[in-house]
C-alpha cells in the first residue's frame, strides 16, 4: 500500500520534481510495455487460427487465383478499387468482374460488329481492388481475407497475393487453388502462351564510385522469362504442307511426351530437337505456334543475339525452363555477328581486303558491340549439357542450314530434320480451300462449325478435328462478307488456281498474302492470279538487279578505297626512307 501510495504521489502537490519526473517514466514505460505485449499477444493469439498462402505474380497460381476472384461478385463490390481500361491479365484472358461499367450501346455495336471511328472498339472501364487492401470473400462456409502487395525489386515489380481463412487445416485453400486452375484452363484452352527471355543488365554506373580496377567487376546480366502475351491457337488444317510432313511431326511430338519412362529406363537425356530449315516465308514460325496449340504447351522464345546474352545467362534459361514446353530459337545462322560457326568462311561473312581494312572494321565492330558475349561452344552446352532442362521440346528455324556448324545441328541436339521449300501446285489448291470454305450441304453444320473446319477436304482428313477445338469467331460480320460457294466450285477455282501457280518458284507466304488481299474475292482471285504471278517476277528480277547494281557499286568502293590506302602506304614509305636519307 505505501508502494502504491509512493508511485501516485506525483499527483499530489507535495514532492520531489525529480523523482517524480522518474516515477513518471516508469509508468509510462510500464504500460506501454503492457500494452504492446497484450496487443502482440491477442494478435497471435487471432492468427493462430488463421491459415495464410501466399502467391506471387512470377508462378501460375497466382494468374489462378486472380482469374478465379474476377469471376466473384464480391471482388466488383469492392469498397476500395481502381478504375481502368487495362481489364486483360498477364495471360491475356479477359477479366471481368461484376462491378464493371458496361454500356449497352457498346453491346449493340459488339452484336452488329460495328466500330466507331479510327476502326477500333471503344475502350470497356474495369473495376480492379486496389493494392494494400484487405478484401473478404466468402467461400464455401468460410471467410477468405485477401490482401494484394507489390514488391519492387531491381529489375521490376512484382504483385503478391495474400490469403488468410479460418480452418483447422489447409484443405480449404487446397481446394479454392485446384478450383481456380480448373476454371482458368478451361478459359485459357483456346491460347498459346508465348515468354521471351529477357536478359537485365546492371552496369558500374548504377554503383557509388569506385576504383577504375573495380568497376569492371560490376557489371552483372541476369537472366528470367517474361510474359509476352497469348496468341489464338492455330488450327493444324491452316498449315498445308506436303502430304505426310504435318503427320510426321506431330505423331513424332506426342511419341516424345509419352516416353519418358523408356528415355529414363535407357539412360538417354530425356531431350528431342527438330531443326526447321528452307526458303524464307515457308511457314516454319507458323507450324510451331500451331503444334503448340495442338499439344496444349507455351512457347519460350530466346533471341541469342540479344543485349547482355552470354554463357552463364543462357545456361540459366535453358535450366529454368520448364519440363513440358516447346523451346524456340528463331534464325539459328543469323542469331551472332558472325555466324554460328567454328568456320568463318562458312557463315557467309566478309573476308577482308588488308591489314588497315581489318583494323578499321574490329574497332568498328568494337565501338557497335551489342553486348553479347554467347560462344558456340556455350550454346552447345546449354542444350544437352548437364544443367539442360529435360521434356522440352527444341525447335531451331534457319534459312541457311549450309551456315551451320556441325556440332550444333548432329543427332543429339537437332533429331529430326524438315526441309521447307517453295509452294508447289498441291499446297497451293489447299492453302486456296483454307481461305475459301465451301458452303456445307447441311445447314444445322454451317452454324455449328467454324470455317476453318469446313475447309478441310479429303486430302487433310486429320485436319478437320483440329480446327473443331478453337472458339468460334466473335465476328460475325467479316464472316458474312466472304461469300460461301459450293464444293464443286470452290474445287474447281482451287484446282484452276493451282495450275496458274508455278511450281517451287513462290513461297507460302507470298500466296498468303495475295489471298489476304483477295479474301472476299474468290472468283476474281483466280481471274486475276496469272497476272500476279507475272507482277511477282517482275518485281523479283527488278530487287535482284537492284541488289546486283548496290553490290557492283560496294565493291567497286571497297577496291578504290584499298588502292587508295595501298598508295598512301607505299607514299609514306617513301616519304620515309627519303627522311632517313
Amino acid at each position: 500500500m505505501q508502494a502504491l501510495k509512493n508511485l501516485l504521489s506525483p499527483l499530489s502537490g507535495n514532492s520531489n520534481p525529480i523523482q517524480d519526473t522518474l516515477k513518471l517514466v516508469v509508468i509510462g514505460g510500464t504500460v506501454e510495455t503492457a500494452r504492446r505485449a497484450s496487443v502482440s499477444a491477442w494478435n497471435g493469439f487471432i492468427d493462430s487460427f488463421f491459415l495464410t498462402a501466399h502467391f506471387s505474380q512470377e508462378d501460375y497460381p497466382y494468374d489462378w487465383l486472380m482469374h478465379w476472384l474476377s469471376k466473384q461478385p464480391a471482388w466488383g463490390r469492392s469498397r476500395e478499387f481502381d478504375i481502368t481500361t487495362r481489364s486483360v491479365s498477364r495471360h491475356g484472358i479477359t477479366q471481368k468482374t461484376t462491378g464493371d461499367l458496361e454500356d449497352e450501346n457498346e453491346d449493340d455495336e459488339e452484336e452488329s460488329g460495328e466500330f466507331h471511328q479510327g476502326g477500333g472498339r471503344r475502350r470497356k472501364v474495369a473495376i480492379v481492388p486496389s493494392m494494400d487492401t484487405t478484401h473478404t470473400i466468402y467461400y464455401r462456409g468460410h471467410w477468405l481475407r485477401i490482401t494484394r502487395t507489390k514488391r519492387y525489386e531491381d529489375y521490376g515489380s512484382c504483385a503478391e497475393l495474400k490469403i488468410s481463412v479460418v480452418a483447422r487445416n489447409n484443405d480449404i485453400l487446397k481446394r479454392l487453388v485446384l478450383e481456380a486452375k480448373r476454371e482458368y484452363e478451361k478459359d485459357a484452352e483456346h491460347r498459346v502462351h508465348i515468354f521471351m527471355a529477357d536478359t537485365y543488365v546492371i552496369s558500374a554506373s548504377s554503383f557509388t564510385w569506385r576504383a577504375p580496377d573495380a568497376v569492371s567487376n560490376l557489371v552483372s546480366t541476369y537472366g528470367c522469362w517474361r510474359w509476352n502475351g497469348a496468341r489464338q491457337k492455330r488450327p493444324m488444317s491452316s498449315i498445308v504442307l506436303e502430304p505426310g510432313v504435318k503427320d510426321m511431326i506431330l505423331a513424332d511430338c506426342k511419341d516424345f511426351l509419352a516416353s519418358e519412362d523408356w528415355y529414363a529406363e535407357r539412360g538417354i537425356p530425356f531431350r528431342r530437337g527438330y531443326l526447321l530449315h528452307g526458303v524464307p516465308g515457308s511457314g516454319k514460325t507458323s507450324l510451331i505456334h500451331s503444334l503448340a496449340g495442338e499439344l496444349g504447351l507455351d512457347i519460350y522464345v530466346v533471341s541469342l543475339s540479344s543485349k547482355g546474352m552470354s554463357d552463364n545467362t543462357l545456361t540459366t534459361l535453358m535450366g529454368n525452363v520448364p519440363s513440358r514446353c516447346i523451346l524456340l530459337l528463331e534464325d539459328l545462322d543469323a542469331a551472332f555477328t558472325r555466324g554460328i560457326s567454328r568456320d568463318e568462311t562458312s557463315t557467309g561473312a566478309p573476308t577482308t581486303t588488308s591489314s588497315s581494312s581489318s583494323s578499321s572494321s574490329s574497332a568498328k565492330n568494337k565501338d557497335d558491340n551489342d553486348g553479347s558475349t554467347l560462344s558456340l561452344s556455350g550454346l552447345l552446352n546449354s542444350l544437352d549439357g548437364v544443367a539442360a532442362a529435360e521434356g522440352r521440346l527444341l525447335f531451331a528455324t534457319t534459312n541457311h542450314i549450309e551456315r551451320l556448324d556441325p556440332a550444333l545441328s548432329r543427332p543429339g541436339r537437332m533429331d529430326v530434320w524438315v526441309n521447307f521449300k517453295h509452294a508447289t501446285k498441291w499446297q497451293a489448291e489447299g492453302i486456296f480451300k483454307c481461305f475459301f470454305p465451301a458452303r456445307p450441304s447441311n445447314p444445322v453444320a454451317t452454324s455449328a462449325a467454324p470455317p476453318s473446319a469446313a475447309s478441310a477436304d479429303a486430302k487433310h482428313p486429320a485436319d478437320a478435328t483440329s480446327s473443331a477445338n478453337l472458339a468460334e469467331s466473335k465476328r460475325k460480320r467479316a464472316a458474312h462478307s466472304i461469300p460461301l460457294l459450293s464444293e464443286e466450285e470452290i474445287s474447281d477455282l482451287a484446282r484452276r488456281f493451282a495450275d496458274a501457280i508455278p511450281e517451287n518458284e513462290l513461297s507460302v507466304a507470298a500466296l498468303q498474302g495475295y489471298l489476304l488481299r483477295n479474301k472476299t474475292r474468290p472468283r476474281e482471285c483466280v481471274d486475276e492470279v496469272a497476272a500476279w504471278v507475272v507482277s511477282e517476277r517482275e518485281m523479283r528480277e527488278k530487287l535482284k538487279k537492284e541488289k546486283e547494281e548496290r553490290e557492283a557499286k560496294e565493291k567497286k568502293e571497297a577496291e578504290e578505297k584499298a588502292k587508295k590506302e595501298k598508295e598512301e602506304a607505299e607514299a609514306k614509305e617513301v616519304f620515309q626512307s627519303t627522311k632517313s636519307l
